[in-house]
């Protein structure tokens, strides 16, 4: 284990939906002893695609946790589950009209200002703001495209919290001090410190923001007094994404409410060429950032418009969009960075990092393989243990929530019904007592993080997990799993015939069958996987790392779906 220190920010409503994927990435087990610091950041507290996503974070630390007890955990090697994350959540809390932060008029006034000065302010306000729109447009869910206005206000937000947790932390705001918790440890880790930063360049938040956070940064530690930020030895990288998804455009009624500042994405394709323009010029992001990873999206948008909404969704709760594979290979950068050579990032100006897909002749479709988000020169085996360990969570998934049907209710509780049956029929699964160490809610928190990841069933019909999503995302391009690894009839996904087990395209590494074992009938890899658990897969302690009984459950069943996957 180095002795690298790492920090994720994930910015605006499209950063959240990329740290959604990261958090996935380290549940498959991608993040191999780490522990993770990370920020959400957003000036719109009630978001839906943040509020989904830390409460994602709660449950994955929540089966990290030991059980009675505080401690989130440790982090792991080679088992799912394996990073430690610790969650910090800070938000700019602009929208506030009691206590009038609800726009720029409100923030910018000063009480008990001299006429002179105050008459000069405005005047410099109006130079560069629209008076009766840009000043005066409701900051609740955020900055709505307008960068200029959206930079100046996160800085001076990060400035003022800074500034409020110096003066009482005591009486400072939650956000407050978890932004300045999150920024001391990133300033004590000094030059082991490596902050990857989650954020889009077509939208408001994340393009506002990505060039002014590192210097926000240093002014918001000089303020405590405690540490330093040196540029020169923290390494920082970024994702600059561009426009992937579109919505219903807004009508002429909802412009005029709005005063016309609103996100409209037929602009998003100007705002993306705009902000890249200015990142390849700014001076902060040349000295602050050396990892900048470009992606795009080649199959048109997405389209993100909400079925049950009379106009364009800003933000707010009902901001909830679906899953898209450009998040993923977002997360699959911060890999990269997290694994890049110490000697790759020192005393290096910015790069810029991009690789094409390669397209399916005569379509428009490509081909989405492990080398599509992980590996390259010198990093090749990565590709493998990204396939290897997306692949055994999502049959893992399978074997809980179809096999053991944890899909279909609540109720149906899918993680203990496997324990059992390992355990009513083997003496070997037995000593690990699985089921004394491993309570019914922490067996229930498995299941329901299973249905997230992947899917559950509500009145008959399937609601599509984060795996799901992203696959729908494709647009009938190859994946790394076979169509039939997404089954969507919920009458399929509890038949004999469908296979947990049989989820690649390379059919080298699907699970081999074997004859009915334990009173299963029929030739199943199924029975190949319980052959493998009761006979060479017994979790390694230390090697490991595992401390708790769940801890060992988890690798125990890592260990068999790797080894049938043929990757060891």
């Amino acid at each position: 284990m180095n002795d690298n220190k790492f920090f994720v920010i994930a910015i605006g409503g499209t950063g959240m939906r990329c740290l959604e994927s990261f958090v996935h990435l380290c549940a498959v087990g991608l993040f191999d002893d780490k522990e993770i610091n990370i920020l959400t950041l957003d000036t719109d507290a009630q978001n839906g695609n943040k509020e989904r996503t830390e409460s994602l974070i709660n449950l994955y630390n929540t089966i990290k946790k030991k059980k009675g007890s505080d401690d989130e955990g440790n982090p792991n090697h080679n088992t799912f589950f394996s990073a430690k994350l610790n969650l910090h959540s800070f938000y700019t809390d602009f929208g506030d009209k009691d206590s009038s932060r609800d726009n720029y008029v409100n923030l910018a006034s000063v009480p008990n200002q001299e006429e002179s000065l105050k008459q000069d302010n405005e005047d410099l306000s109006d130079l560069f703001l629209e008076k009766e729109s840009v000043q005066k447009f409701d900051l609740a869910h955020g900055f709505r495209a307008q960068t200029h206005l959206g930079s100046m206000l996160m800085y001076h937000g990060i400035v003022e919290a800074a500034r409020n947790v110096a003066a009482n932390k005591d009486t400072a705001r939650k956000q407050d001090r978890a932004l300045i918790d999150f920024l001391d440890k990133m300033a004590d880790a000094g030059k082991q410190a490596r902050v990857f930063i989650f954020g889009s360049v077509f939208g408001g938040t994340g393009a506002s923001s990505i060039p002014i956070l590192p210097m926000a940064f240093k002014q918001a530690v000089s303020i405590q007094g405690k540490f330093t930020l040196n540029f020169q030895d923290m390494k920082f990288g970024t994702t600059l994404l561009t426009q992937y998804f579109s919505f219903t455009s807004p009508d002429d009624n909802q412009k005029k409410a709005e005063k016309g500042i609103i996100a409209d994405s037929k602009l998003f394709p100007v705002n993306s060429q705009a902000a890249l323009q200015f990142y390849q010029n700014d001076s902060t992001v040349k000295e602050c950032y050396k990892s900048l990873y470009h992606v795009g999206w080649p199959l048109g948008t997405t389209d993100y418009s909400s079925t049950n909404a009379s106009k364009t969704i800003t933000g707010g709760n009902e901001q909830k969009n679906a899953c898209h594979l450009v998040e993923l290979l977002c997360a699959s950068a911060a890999y990269d960075f997290f694994n890049k050579k110490d000697s790759e990032l020192t005393n290096v100006d910015a790069q810029y990092f991009f690789h094409g897909v390669e397209q399916i002749p005569g379509t428009n479709t490509y081909n989405f393989v492990g080398s599509t988000f992980v590996g390259g020169p010198g990093y090749e085996n990565l590709a493998d243990v990204f396939t290897n360990k997306l692949g055994a969570f999502l049959s893992f998934a399978h074997v809980i929530l179809s096999k053991h049907q944890a899909a279909f209710s609540e109720e149906t509780h899918g993680t203990k019904a496997f324990i059992d049956f390992l355990n009513q029929n083997d003496d070997i699964l037995n000593k690990y007592h699985y089921e004394q160490g491993i309570s019914d809610d922490e067996m229930d928190e498995i299941d329901k993080y299973m249905r997230l990841f992947a899917y559950s069933v509500v009145n008959s019909k399937l609601q599509k997990g984060w795996l799901y999503q992203i696959f729908d995302s494709l647009n009938g391009s190859n994946f790394i799993f076979k169509k039939d690894a997404f089954e969507s009839d919920p009458a399929r996904l509890i038949s004999k015939d469908f296979d947990p087990g049989n989820i690649f395209v390379d059919d080298a590494h699907n699970w081999p069958n074997e004859s009915g074992v334990l009173g299963i009938g029929g030739e199943t890899s199924y029975n190949k996987l319980i052959t493998i658990l009761k006979t060479k897969s017994e979790p390694k302690e230390q090697e490991q790392r595992l401390t708790t009984v769940k801890e060992k459950f988890l690798a125990h069943l890592y260990n068999a779906i790797t080894i049938a996957q043929k990757f060891v």
